[in-house]
């Protein structure tokens, strides 16, 4: 059946193309701090594994909201790790490692976030919709504050 919202056909597929590349940038993310989560080590381990619990409960019930606003669309959302590898932007994380770097990682992945749903913000503002504006802006927010509570943990 044709969707008929306001939005053309040509403009919710480029949208939904960029928001394909918001979902696997939010699911690696995820897998990574979750990761972290079960194999953080060290001093600050009873700090990081909460932080990171609470990270990566959040990004968990994010991408189903970015994967409904595809199908919303009119567009299958991606699913699988191959297409997740190919449409993201965060990289696997070989090993385990020291909890320092485990932070650092995790925020070069929040703002790799930030960058992805940044750069479909301009698309989804030229076809007005309002409801893809309103779920990058809170992605935006939620892992800029990601980033500086990670950054916050290695200042001297």
């Amino acid at each position: 059946m044709k969707i008929d919202t306001g939005i053309s056909t040509k403009q919710r597929g480029v949208i939904a193309q960029g928001l394909s590349r918001m979902l696997a940038d939010t699911y690696l993310l995820y897998l990574k701090t979750h990761n972290f989560h079960w194999n953080v080590e060290g001093p600050m381990f009873q700090t990081l594994h909460i932080m990171f619990m609470e990270q990566y409960t959040e990004a968990w019930n994010a991408i189903d909201l970015i994967a409904e606003r595809i199908r919303a669309l009119g567009h299958y959302a991606p699913g699988t790790y191959k297409e997740y590898l190919k449409l993201g932007s965060i990289k696997e994380t070989d090993g385990v490692p020291k909890a320092e770097k485990m932070v650092q990682l995790l925020i070069a992945a929040q703002e790799a976030v930030v960058r992805t749903a940044r750069s479909v913000l301009p698309i989804a503002e030229q076809a007005s919709d309002q409801p893809t504006l309103d779920l990058l802006t809170q992605r935006m927010d939620i892992h800029e504050k990601n980033a500086w509570m990670l950054r916050s943990l290695l200042k001297k």
